[in-house]
C-alpha cells in the first residue's frame, strides 16, 4: 500500500472518530435523560400495576373480560425497537426473542403492533400481519398515546381477534447490560403482573429487595367493582405499555452510546495501527534512497 493510501486511512479514520465520539457524547445527554424518566416512571408503573395484585382476591377481577383466559389460537405481540440503527445487538436481541416466542405459530395466528422501524421491517419482510407501526424517534413519551393503543389492544381482545396480547421490549438494568423481556399485557393476571414488577425491580436501591405481590384474601370494591375496573385495567394495559417504552428508549440510548464509545476506541486503534504502518513504510524508502545514495557515491569513488 503506497503512502498516500495509508495518510488517506488516517485522515478518513481520524474523522470518523470524530463523528462517533460526537455521537457518544449525545448519546449520553440522552441517556441520562431517558435513565432518569425510566426511574421515575418504575415507582408508578409498580404502584399502578400493585392496585390489580391488591383487587385480585375479589370475584369482579376473575369475572372481567380483560382476565379471561381462554385457548390461544391468536396472537397479538406489541414489539419495542428503535427507529435508528447503531445501537449494538440491541435491536437484534428484542426481535430474537419475539422470534423465540412465535415459534411453531402459523403467521395468519399472528398480528404485530410494531413500535419501531426495525421491528416493523424484520416482520413485514417475512409476511407477519402489521397492524398497526409507530415511530419511535422521540425521546419523550406521552402515556395519552399508550391509552389509545391500549384502548385498541383491549377492544380487539374483547371482540375475540386475538386471544393473548404479548409485549417484548429491552429491560434497561443498568448501562451496559439491556435484557429482552416478554411480558404478558392481556388478559390480566396476578402472575403476569407479579412478572411485571419483577422486571420493573431495579437491581439495587429500595425498590430492590420488596416481596413478591400476594393477594389479599378479601378486598371491598367502592362505589361499584365493574365500574372501577371497566377503568382501571384499560389503565393498567396502558401503564403496561408506557413502562415498556420508558425502558426500551433508556436501553436504546445506553446501547448507543456504549456502541459509539466502542467505535471510538477501535478507530483510535486503527489510527495507531496506520500510522505505525506509515512510519515503517515511510523509513523503509528513507533507508532505501540513503542506500542508494551511498551505492552511487562509492560508485563514483570507485
Amino acid at each position: 500500500m503506497a503512502l498516500k493510501d495509508i495518510k488517506a486511512k488516517i485522515v478518513a479514520t481520524k474523522r470518523m472518530n470524530t463523528v462517533t465520539r460526537a455521537m457518544e457524547a449525545v448519546s449520553a445527554a440522552k441517556m441520562r435523560k431517558t435513565q432518569v424518566a425510566a426511574f421515575a416512571g418504575r415507582a408508578y408503573a409498580r404502584a399502578a400495576l400493585s392496585i390489580l395484585a391488591r383487587l385480585s382476591g375479589s370475584a369482579e377481577v376473575g369475572a372481567h373480560a380483560l382476565t379471561e383466559v381462554r385457548p390461544v389460537k391468536k396472537t397479538a405481540i406489541v414489539v419495542v425497537t428503535s427507529d435508528k440503527g447503531l445501537a449494538g445487538a440491541l435491536n437484534s436481541g428484542v426481535i430474537r426473542a419475539a422470534t423465540k416466542l412465535l415459534a411453531g405459530k402459523d403467521k395468519d395466528s399472528v398480528v404485530v403492533f410494531a413500535y419501531g422501524r426495525k421491528g416493523e421491517d424484520f416482520f413485514s419482510r417475512r409476511g407477519y400481519t402489521i397492524a398497526q407501526a409507530f415511530e419511535n424517534k422521540k425521546d419523550t413519551i406521552e402515556i395519552s398515546e399508550m391509552r389509545e393503543l391500549s384502548q385498541q389492544l383491549s377492544e380487539g381482545f374483547l371482540r375475540g381477534d386475538y386471544d393473548e396480547v404479548v409485549g417484548v421490549f429491552s429491560n434497561f438494568r443498568s448501562t451496559f447490560e439491556q435484557i429482552p423481556t416478554v411480558n404478558k399485557l392481556v388478559p390480566l393476571s396476578l402472575e403476569n403482573v407479579s412478572e411485571i414488577v419483577q422486571h420493573i425491580r431495579p437491581v439495587k436501591g429500595k425498590w430492590s429487595n420488596e416481596p413478591i405481590l400476594t393477594s389479599p384474601a378479601t378486598y371491598d370494591v367502592e362505589p361499584d367493582a365493574s365500574e372501577v375496573l371497566g377503568l382501571l385495567i384499560p389503565r393498567l394495559v396502558a401503564v403496561s405499555l408506557y413502562f415498556m417504552l420508558l425502558e426500551a428508549k433508556a436501553s436504546e440510548h445506553s446501547a448507543r452510546m456504549v456502541a459509539m464509545k466502542n467505535a471510538s476506541d477501535k478507530s483510535k486503534e486503527r489510527v495507531r495501527d496506520f500510522t505505525r504502518q506509515y512510519n515503517k513504510l515511510r523509513q523503509a524508502a528513507i533507508t532505501r534512497e540513503v542506500s542508494e545514495i551511498v551505492s552511487g557515491r562509492e560508485a563514483l569513488a570507485s
